[in-house]
């Protein structure tokens, strides 16, 4: 029993040339069928090599044994215990007969008549004869468990439809819950956790198989045969017995690994899931608080930090959804990467019974795509062991396939598999949750884009895009115009697999860790922060360097990329990055909503019909026309701390917040600007703002906007056009953070906000 998991590893025994098991136990069915060798490796429509039944037969071996104190077949060679078991298939009662072939006749007559019956009945030479194994519980040598034997269930898994619940039982003396224990809390944590931490404290399991033998390297010359033939048959140089199974075991120490958890208190191992928790660390160690600053590969390799936060996230998910608040809080500091898998599925909201539904789905007929899957998938992440492998790549054409038949209005697009390979890689041995993630990944971040006819999509998404270059880095917005590297250049190749066919997993895992705690409005910020790490080549180089710069990517700090990120993100307004084609508020309403902070960054930008003040949709060759974004009104407002008459709809109560300061330029004439004006803002009339040259006239309203120059303004005006063309002058004097009001002051008037100056005495 403790070598079980060959037969998995070896996909039911077919992966090897020899039987898993040893043939004195092996059920006849076994032995006759021989080795299976399917033509298609991914073919799963064949024959196993065992079954349950069989296990029934070797359990009957095991017991025959037990009960005459001895081993069958203890003399014969391999050869002749296959012959000898194939043999017994012309024998009525199998167990009489191998009792007199080891003189123990007496023994099996003295066992009780149920034992003898228990016996018959698992050595059944034909498996459609034998009992199952919940058939022989109905034998009396188990009366005394039967009663209190239950089948096993596999337990509900996180995402399920079954009630997951725990059964807790409290001892007849309450005081045993207090008793104290010899503190081993790391045996009671999963096999997988424990591996993970023996490698993070030092644990090499190559190493470990070389010192015991197992793993015998030999020079490369010393591996080849005398002589090789055309046809591939060698002559001479026997195979080498290192590349043979050995089944021995190896027992890894935890010493070391207890060693350097011998200062962790036991309360580590039972973090408290308070609602108002901070995200300081659960041990309460000195070591743990230093070691929470320092950079996230550091953490991500220190033993006594990764057991905190594996802990804290494995009884997290445990009560997902109910603590999925508290999930997308923790995840903001760093997400372990042995539960990265299931803390991304709990931030992108996946829920419900995903096996099931995966299971339902036909992912065998064959459809048009089929071909392109096939040129796509040995092109992905080759260089990673997993994806690269036989099985990797079936289950990688499975999910792919199961999106594209689930998907019926969407088709698939180059880019899809990479977007596929983390999902995958994570989630190896579950295809039903990286389907599941997968799915809710792309609607959230990609809505529509999979569409057969996606141009209108991706060319709104470029326009923007571009528009928030200009917002946040005029001078390479300027540079980049001025030779022509338009965004359908440096952002294709982020926009259909954000940057996964670009950098390697390990970077996109840091990268996606952050993009899944925002909204569809972040990939923008991360665009522009890659960018911004190459703007001194950008600025440097013309068009055609630029795209040779592209086509080789750079080294990317991804850590400092985040960390950009976030801060172009708190910068943003809401509304600014909003998207016709966008995923709608209804559809997005699972996602998180938090406060904007340079803490908390996840707000959905959300045109709601409730309000009179969010954006309009415009023309995408209107949208085109404008250098800067728009922001809303109701935007405006909230950053302006203004507090709107209650039967205005839109935001009714504004309170001080670290959010950023803003000016309001309205470049209406002096004469509108004196009959109401948004309070605290300058007058700069459009026909009299700007020399022939291009540069503001000198002034008091300009020394204001100077001194406001690396905040947000916002360019207001009764036409549009003319306040786009404002703004675009304001960019190209390198102006970052202008942006236009849209709806003009039409939209600001019917709020009762606009003042008007007090007369000159």
């Amino acid at each position: 029993m403790a070598k079980f998991g060959l037969y998995y590893i070896t996909d039911h025994g077919s992966d090897v040339d020899f039987p898993i098991g040893y043939p004195s136990y092996l059920a006849p069915e076994v032995i006759a069928q021989g080795i299976i060798k399917p033509k298609d490796p991914t073919q799963y429509e064949r024959p196993l090599p065992s079954g349950p039944k069989s296990d029934v037969w070797s359990l009957g071996v095991i017991l025959f044994e037990l009960c005459m104190g001895r081993k069958l077949f203890p003399s014969l060679d391999i050869s002749e215990k296959l012959k000898v078991i194939l043999e017994l298939g012309c024998v009525d009662d199998i167990v009489t007969v191998l009792a007199e072939e080891h003189g123990c006749v007496e023994v099996i007559k003295s066992l009780p008549v149920n034992v003898q019956t228990l016996l018959r009945k698992c050595l059944t030479y034909h498996p459609s004869k034998r009992p199952t194994a919940s058939d022989l519980l109905t034998n009396s040598v188990f009366s005394e468990i039967s009663p209190t034997y239950t089948p096993f269930r596999k337990p509900a898994s996180l995402f399920s439809s079954a009630l997951r619940c725990a059964d807790l039982f409290l001892p007849e003396d309450i005081s045993l819950l207090c008793k104290v224990d010899d503190g081993d809390f790391l045996a009671e944590r999963s096999i997988e956790e424990v591996y993970h931490l023996w490698c993070l404290a030092g644990g090499d399991l190559e190493k470990e198989l070389v010192s015991k033998g197992i793993i015998r390297s030999k020079p490369p010359i010393c591996t080849l045969p005398n002589l090789l033939l055309e046809d591939g048959e060698s002559f001479g140089r026997g195979r080498d017995r290192s590349s043979l199974l050995d089944d021995t075991t190896v027992t890894l120490s935890l010493c070391q690994l207890r060693n350097r958890l011998k200062d962790v208190p036991g309360e580590a191992y039972y973090p408290l899931l308070g609602e108002d928790q901070s995200n300081v660390p659960h041990s309460g160690s000195s070591n743990e608080l230093s070691t929470s600053t320092l950079p996230l590969i550091i953490r991500e390799r220190d033993t006594e930090y990764q057991l905190n936060r594996i802990v804290l996230f494995d009884r997290l998910l445990k009560a997902y959804p109910y603590k999925k608040n508290l999930i997308w809080k923790e995840a903001r500091v760093d997400i372990p990467p042995l539960l990265r898998g299931l803390t991304w599925a709990a931030l992108l909201g996946v829920e419900g019974a995903i096996q099931e539904k995966y299971d339902s789905i036909d992912k065998d007929t064959p459809i048009p795509t089929d071909r392109q899957i096939e040129v796509d998938i040995p092109r992905c992440h080759q260089y990673d062991e997993l994806l690269s492998s036989p099985e990797g790549h079936a289950k990688f054409r499975r999910v792919l396939k199961a999106w594209v038949v689930s998907h019926p209005n969407l088709v698939y697009w180059q880019g899809l598999d990479s977007l596929c390979a983390p999902f995958l890689y994570l989630n190896f041995n579950n295809e039903a949750l990286a389907y599941a993630c997968m799915s809710a990944f792309i609607p959230k971040y990609l809505y529509n884009f999979f569409l057969k006819d996606n141009s209108h999509v991706i060319q709104e998404y470029l326009t923007v895009f571009s528009q928030m270059i200009a917002f946040h880095d005029p001078e390479l917005s300027n540079h980049l115009n001025e030779i022509g590297f338009i965004p359908d250049y440096n952002c294709i190749f982020f926009l259909s697999s954000f940057l996964t066919d670009v950098f390697p997993l390990h970077k996109i895992f840091h990268l996606w860790d952050t993009l899944l705690l925002g909204n569809a409005s972040f990939p923008f910020c991360i665009g522009v922060a890659i960018l911004q790490q190459l703007r001194v080549r950008l600025l440097a180089n013309g068009f055609n360097e630029c795209i040779l710069l592209f086509s080789d990517l750079p080294e990317i700090d991804i850590e400092r990329c985040v960390r950009e990120s976030i801060n172009l993100f708190c910068w943003t307004p809401k509304s600014a990055t909003y998207r016709q084609h966008a995923q709608s508020p209804k559809q997005a309403s699972e996602s998180n909503g938090m406060n904007r902070s340079s803490a908390s960054f996840t707000t959905e930008y959300q045109e709601s019909s409730k309000t009179d003040l969010g954006r309009e949709p415009i023309k995408l060759t209107e949208l085109k026309s404008e250098v800067s974004p728009r922001i809303s009104a109701e935007d405006l407002i909230d950053l302006c701390e203004l507090t709107v008459p209650s039967h205005v709809k839109g935001p009714t109560k504004k309170t001080k917040s670290s959010k950023p300061k803003l000016l309001v330029v309205d470049i209406r004439n002096s004469e509108d600007f004196n009959r109401g004006h948004i309070p605290g803002s300058i007058n700069m009339p459009f026909g009299s703002a700007f020399t022939a040259d291009g540069e503001l006239v000198p002034g008091p309203a300009s020394a204001t906007l100077q001194s406001f120059k690396g905040k947000v303004i916002v360019s207001v005006g009764h036409v549009s056009t003319n306040a786009a063309e404002f703004a675009a002058h304001l960019v190209k004097l390198g102006y970052p953070r202008v942006c236009i009001l849209d709806g003009g002051m039409n939209k600001i008037k019917p709020t009762g906000l606009l003042t008007v100056p007090s007369p000159q005495i």
